[in-house]
């Protein structure tokens, strides 16, 4: 990887809509940009982890607003300090609703304390390098970021 390639980055943006099928077009559509801009290959199913899972809690936890309005989904690589970083934000007019403010659940330790579902948030913050929120203009904007070592090819 070199860190050339990465010095203009540029920014891809995709709307969907809110459905499984638009999940499924959104992952296609990242894990395509993110081969294009030669992200690594386990970074890059990380990313399409965390956005098949923050889109489903879109669709799930958003409310009626949140389905009436296209969700945006935003691909950014830019280079920083002897790494690249790989972020994704998913913007959505769902209630407002910062996942970062959620306490991270101690795993349960038998089969018995295991309940189903909420499982979503956890794999996220597992998957990504970065994680940030903000609410403006009445749409939440949660991203997720992968970051890796940045290879200068020698001049």
């Amino acid at each position: 990887m070199e860190l050339r390639q990465y010095e203009s980055w540029r920014s891809d943006v995709l709307e969907v809509g809110v459905s499984g099928a638009e999940v499924r077009r959104a992952s296609e559509w990242l894990e395509t940009n993110l081969r294009e801009r030669k992200v690594p290959q386990p970074l890059a199913e990380r990313l399409a982890l965390c956005l098949h899972e923050a889109l489903a809690n879109v669709i799930t936890h958003g409310g009626a607003s949140a389905r009436a309005a296209p969700i945006e989904v935003v691909l950014e690589v830019k280079p920083g300090a002897g790494s690249i970083e790989a972020s994704v934000t998913v913007s959505d007019a769902g209630r407002a609703f910062d996942p970062l403010s959620v306490p991270q659940k101690a795993p349960p330790r038998t089969l018995d304390e295991a309940l189903p579902g909420g499982l979503g948030l956890a794999m996220i913050r597992r998957c990504a390098d970065r994680l940030g929120y903000r609410h403006k203009e009445g749409r939440n904007h949660f991203t997720f970021g992968a970051r890796w070592k940045a290879q200068a090819q020698p001049k």
